[in-house]
Parts: structure tokens; sequence; C-alpha cells
């Protein structure tokens, strides 16, 4: 009973974390960047995660390189590709709206267990990805057409491409850690490759093009906001991963699944109205994204 007990908070260490760094991400990019607040989290997820993986994994339990590659292909996804999208969604249509859409990720999910795996649709799926599907396709009309955003519909379609990029790149990123982990890698050694994957892709690509950030960019008034981000998304991602290790998934990812509503709470909370509109009806979509997204997880 205690390891159960023990995976419900920590999946709710998850979701709480990952709502708070929409919110610091949100706030960092009023007068920050995407591409600093990304750099920041790759520097405090290598940071945090890599020496506790020396301390608490010996380099021989990894696995062959196989297993090595599979972490990597799970950074450049996710915490390279993925974050990228989904900071950005942040910034260009907020994060009450950025979250509830990459919330869709279950639907890849389970579009990836179709087609790769030879798994069947059931009933609930087909109920869960209506839910998911029709929640995000109000979220994003009443985007579109929101009178308070000036830019042309063009231009708010784009910008909603950009969470469902990310939602599609983070359902990536758990069936590679997932295979990873069932070859007998311990989690934070597979965390700690991701992140330095992703660490190495960023930074050469920063390098290559001429846009590595200086401390005197950094050095601003976003730079609390920046380390917020990237701190909450590493406490996160260990607090999921570790959750998973000791409690079944039907009892984790729901529980991680409501981070978009804590998202909407902390945006009503702490956020400024003229940054960040939370309305009733985007609530309820929300709601309906969530509860999609919990339905197609537990079905598969």
């Amino acid at each position: 009973m205690a390891e159960p007990i023990l995976g419900v908070g920590l999946a709710a260490l998850a979701a709480v974390a990952w709502a708070g760094q929409y919110v610091f991400v949100r706030l960092a990019t009023v007068e920050g960047s995407t591409t600093d607040a990304v750099a920041v989290a790759i520097v405090c997820n290598v940071a945090l995660v890599v020496p506790a993986a020396l301390v608490f994994s010996e380099p021989a339990s990894i696995g062959g390189p196989t297993v090595v590659l599979a972490f990597v292909a799970a950074g450049l996804a996710g915490s390279l590709f993925g974050r990228l999208c989904q900071f950005r969604a942040v910034e260009t249509i907020g994060a009450s709206r950025a979250a509830p859409v990459v919330a869709s990720t279950a639907l890849f999910s389970a579009a990836v267990a179709v087609a790769v795996l030879g798994e069947t649709l059931t009933a609930p799926h087909v109920v869960g990805i209506v839910l998911v599907v029709g929640g995000v396709s109000y979220i994003s009309w009443t985007t579109a057409t929101d009178p308070a955003d000036p830019r042309p519909i063009r231009e708010v379609g784009l910008s909603l491409a950009l969470p469902v990029l990310a939602a599609l790149f983070f359902a990536v990123e758990p069936v590679l850690i997932s295979w990873g982990l069932a070859a007998g890698a311990p989690v934070v050694s597979g965390l700690a490759i991701a992140a330095v994957a992703a660490a190495i892709g960023f930074f050469g690509y920063l390098a290559f093009t001429g846009g590595l950030p200086t401390p005197t960019r950094l050095a601003g008034p976003s730079l609390r906001w920046y380390v917020g981000g990237g701190v909450a998304s590493t406490v996160a991602l260990l607090a999921y991963f570790l959750a998973l290790e000791v409690a079944p998934v039907v009892v984790v990812v729901p529980i991680v699944q409501v981070s978009p509503l804590v998202v909407l709470a902390l945006s009503a909370a702490f956020l400024p109205r003229g940054l960040e509109r939370v309305t009733w009806d985007l609530a309820v979509a929300a709601a309906v994204v969530v509860v999609g997204a919990v339905v197609v997880s537990v079905s598969g």
C-alpha cells in the first residue's frame, strides 16, 4: 500500500511542477526569449539530473549502445524539439491555451501504439479521442477568433501548430524511454543521457548559428523565471518517472494529465489579466481535453 500512495504523491508533484513550468515560461518570455528559456531549462536539467545519476547508478547498468541511442533520441524529441515548440507556444498563445493542446499527447501516443505496436482501438479509445479532438478544436477556434488578438488568423493558426507539434514530440519521448527502462536502465541514468543529448544538440546548433546566449543577455529580470521553469521541468520529469516505478500506469497517468487544469488555476491566480485571459469556456474545453487524455491513456 505504501508504494502506490508514494506514486500518487509523486504524480501529483509532477502535475504541479509541469503546471509551474508553464507559468514561469509565460512570465519569462514577456521580456525574454524562447531560446534563452530553453537554454536555461536544459542547463538546469543537466545540473540536477547528471550528478544524481553519477551518485545513484552504475554506468554498467545502463545497457548497450542501442539503449543509449534510445535515450539520446528521447532527449532530442522531448527535451529539445518538444520543449522548443512548447515554450514558443506559451509565448505566442499563452500558457492556459498551450497546455491543454499539448495534453493531446495521449492522442498521438495511441496512434503510435496502433501503427507501430499493432494495438487495436477500443470503444474507450474512440471516446477519449473524440473528447481530445473536440476540446482542442474548440480551444483552437476560440484562440483564432479572439477579438483581443490583433494578429491575422493565418498567423494565429501557425502559432496553434506549435503545441500540436510539441504534443507529437512528447508522444514519441516516453515510447523511447519506456523501451530503454524495459531493457534494465535506471530512471536517473536514462534521464541524464536524454538531458545531455538535448544540451549537446541545442547548444551545438546555437554555436553553429552564432546564437549562443551571453551572460549579459541572461542577467536580466527574466533570469529568475528561466531558472524557475528549468527547475520545475526537472522536478516534474524526475517525479513522473519515479512515480511510474512505484505505482501502476493507471494510477499515475490520470493524475499527471490534470496538469492543464492546474495551469488554468495558476494562470488565473498569479498571471496578470492582460498577459493571460482565463475564461469559463476555456476552462471547460481544457477539462474536456483532460478527461479525453485520461481515458485514452488508461485505455492504452
